[in-house]
């Protein structure tokens, strides 16, 4: 099968280009000394996780679910951390967890019998605990991507923090978004001024997301010597590093056709067969305005021009313009490019617009349908 010939709308992931991205970040783990494990809340697609166990790429998770998937199809303990546990989930969470970082001291002192009971009756697969430290550097400019911003709900600040609670093996912090190793080197230098006494006496740090270290143009180089400098002055923590956006990184796109040219005060809008608002989320919450293949690299005044609008019948079901080199037409397709990591996971399903299939291509050309929609995947979302 081509992909030419497959109906519109497609999700197409590229093997090859996700193993240009693993054999990175093997490197910068390999060359540092660091463990770097996958982030499911940026990539899901489990059809294609083989491909991650060649690579021996663990996970962490979120909640149950983004657990038991470590569990089945990456075949790994995740390392968990939860903003809140309950009585109900504690129990689930230790049986399939390797680390277990809570967000608050309370949350600890509240389950820390519940993990010693569970230690004891499992020798060789006890749960490390880790406290979730905030070091309130914000390197963000967008705050609902930001943890550290004032008045945040995410970790124990360093006044909160005045001794070490027994049972803590390790501190998680997550600060970046996107980020350099240079924002990382700014928050690092945050946690070493408000906590660096409470280091020598852990196992661990988890340096969280938003390491981007598949970017082009990120520096790789200075993040190998940023976490073995650190690895230098701590030689008793392992380091781990949980990005979500660097494994999938320009690793897949979305393929739209134009399925009507509608004009209104001027502005001409070509109406496709996807959604920002349910199959781009990310372009509205960030907001950000993503590449599509046959545009234009900019607005050009001369050329024909379009607002391009999703099929859903919210108003703000759009995200800026674009100039193409020829007027467009019903039929034609558009391919938003790097619609993999963070996309394919935060996708919904309102209006009941047909959701996109999803493809692989194989590093040897051939593509594969992963996955296609239909309405008893709407259905029976609904009650």
């Amino acid at each position: 099968m081509t992909t030419q010939h497959f109906p519109t709308p497609y999700y197409i992931v590229y093997e090859q280009r996700l193993r240009c991205n693993l054999d990175l970040i093997t490197r910068v783990s390999r060359q540092s000394g660091a463990t770097i494990i996958m982030a499911f809340k940026a990539n899901a697609l489990w059809r294609t996780f083989p491909i991650f166990r060649e690579y021996g790429i663990g996970s962490t998770a979120s909640s149950i679910n983004e657990m038991r998937l470590a569990n089945e199809e990456l075949d790994c303990r995740a390392h968990t951390y939860c903003p809140a546990y309950t009585d109900d989930t504690i129990d689930a969470f230790l049986a399939g967890s390797s680390h277990i970082t809570f967000n608050s001291v309370e949350q600890f002192d509240r389950f820390k019998h519940r993990i010693e009971d569970y230690n004891t009756a499992h020798p060789g697969k006890e749960v490390s605990c880790g406290l979730r430290i905030n070091p309130m550097c914000s390197v963000i400019d967008t705050d609902i991507y930001n943890p550290c911003c004032p008045g945040s709900r995410f970790g124990v600040t360093a006044e909160a923090l005045p001794e070490l609670p027994a049972g803590i093996d390790g501190f998680h912090f997550h600060a970046l978004c996107e980020s350099t190793s240079y924002d990382l080197q700014k928050v690092l230098e945050a946690v070493e001024k408000q906590f660096g006494h409470f280091l020598p006496h852990l196992k661990w740090i988890n340096m969280g997301g938003g390491h981007l270290m598949t970017r082009s143009d990120y520096d790789v180089n200075h993040l190998i010597g940023l976490l073995n400098s650190f690895s230098r002055r701590y030689p008793n923590l392992e380091v781990i590093l949980e990005p979500g956006s660097a494994f999938c990184w320009q690793t897949g796109d979305l393929e739209a056709t134009v399925v009507d040219v509608v004009t209104n005060s001027g502005i001409a809008t070509a109406i496709v067969d996807v959604s920002f608002a349910c199959h781009m989320p990310d372009c509205l919450e960030m907001p950000y305005q993503p590449r599509i293949t046959q545009a234009l690299p900019q607005v050009t005044a001369s050329k024909p021009t379009y607002r391009i609008g999703g099929n859903s019948c919210l108003s703000g079901d759009f995200v800026g313009d674009w100039s193409f080199d020829h007027p467009l037409q019903v039929g034609d397709r558009l391919t938003f490019e790097d619609m993999n990591h963070y996309t394919t996971v935060k996708t919904t399903m309102f209006n009941g617009i047909q959701h996109p299939a999803i493809l692989l291509q194989r590093t040897d050309g051939a593509v594969v349908v992963l996955r296609e929609f239909t309405y008893e995947d709407y259905k029976s979302r609904m009650s």
